[in-house]
């Protein structure tokens, strides 16, 4: 039963919710994608383009993200760049990928199908949370195709992070050292996701999601209710560990030369509580968020007001850093 509030606001909100109802209610309604699917070969990939310029900017999203989820930082960037935003395979409209989700998985479906749309190089890559892991490694897969990067407080190999409700630890605490295997665009029988566990809820859009526009959020609920998210982020996170230690333990590997770059770093510290003191939480994690504007010799760190979802939350910001990153590019654009 719902309880009717009299104001504006909440009638607002109640007819929402009930647009949101209709929507998923018959359980099959797929939204029209705002950009492109792009045939992989046995998949598709959803890739968003808008603007125009001499560089392409390209968005690699953090876990439970999804391309309409950038649209605030897209609307302004797109005012002065070329801008792409994409879901990974197994997100919103593109179908499951290859697997495992490596890091260089992800980074091939993601070149060949910007190859496939004529996107012109060089590229701005932006990378969110654990998306700053990826374009890293598309950085070092792809040099010649780089011209300048933004980490928008991505996690830095050494640093800690919530996991679970009181518990703290390394991503790369979970490696396992075992090889990573070369990335492919044929699939396999194997590659089918796993859709027993159950499916997602959908609930009301949680914060800082509601500062999204009406059709966003309905996107974003259509979305993460998709069974085939879960099997795509438990693989990827699963490697990501590896990724990270690698990294820790090879730091050469991971310098970006003189590639512009800037790391935007939030200002809020980790809400939850955990088994370590906060204050040195705190400290170490905004030590080493320092340390990945030390990845490049034309490299800054940047703290913004607020919390971890920045494109939401400070989109200006955001939109700012790419700016700026742009400017302080010397490569020249190329078709």
């Amino acid at each position: 039963m719902r309880i009717q509030i009299p104001t504006v606001a909440s009638a607002f909100l109640l007819g929402a919710a009930i647009f949101s109802e209709q929507l998923f209610a018959a359980g099959s309604t797929v939204p029209a994608p705002p950009g492109k699917l792009v045939d992989l070969g046995g998949h598709r990939l959803h890739i968003y383009c808008t603007g125009k310029g001499p560089f392409t900017v390209v968005v690699e999203n953090g876990l439970g993200d999804f391309s309409f989820d950038w649209i605030l930082v897209q609307t302004k960037v797109e005012k002065f760049s070329r801008i792409c935003t994409y879901d990974r395979g197994g997100y919103a409209w593109s179908g499951p990928g290859p697997k495992p989700r490596t890091y260089a998985q992800l980074n091939l479906e993601l070149h060949d199908a910007l190859n496939k749309l004529g996107e012109h190089r060089p590229l701005i890559l932006v990378g969110h949370s654990f998306g700053g892991g990826v374009v890293r490694n598309y950085a070092a897969v792809y040099p010649s195709e780089v011209a300048g990067m933004v980490l928008v407080d991505t996690v830095q190999e050494d640093q800690r992070i919530p996991m679970g409700p009181s518990k703290t630890g390394r991503v790369r605490d979970a490696a396992k050292g075992i090889p990573i295997p070369a990335p492919r665009e044929n699939m396999f029988p194997s590659d089918k996701p796993n859709l027993a566990a159950p499916t997602n809820a959908v609930g009301e859009i949680d914060p800082p999601y509601d500062r999204l526009p009406q059709k966003e959020q309905t996107l974003h609920q259509w979305a993460e209710q998709l069974p085939e998210i879960n099997d795509a982020e438990d693989s990827q996170k699963e490697w990501s560990t590896e990724y990270m230690q690698r990294l820790y333990e090879n730091p050469q590997e991971a310098s970006l030369g003189a590639l512009p770059l800037i790391v935007l770093t939030r200002s809020e510290g980790y809400k939850k509580d955990s088994d370590l003191p906060a204050a040195q939480l705190e400290s170490e994690r905004l030590r080493l968020q320092a340390q990945l504007a030390l990845l490049s010799s034309n490299g800054k760190q940047i703290i913004v007001p607020g919390g971890h979802n920045m494109h939401l939350e400070a989109p200006d910001a955001v939109t700012d850093a790419i700016k700026s990153v742009i400017a302080s590019s010397s490569q020249k654009p190329k078709n």
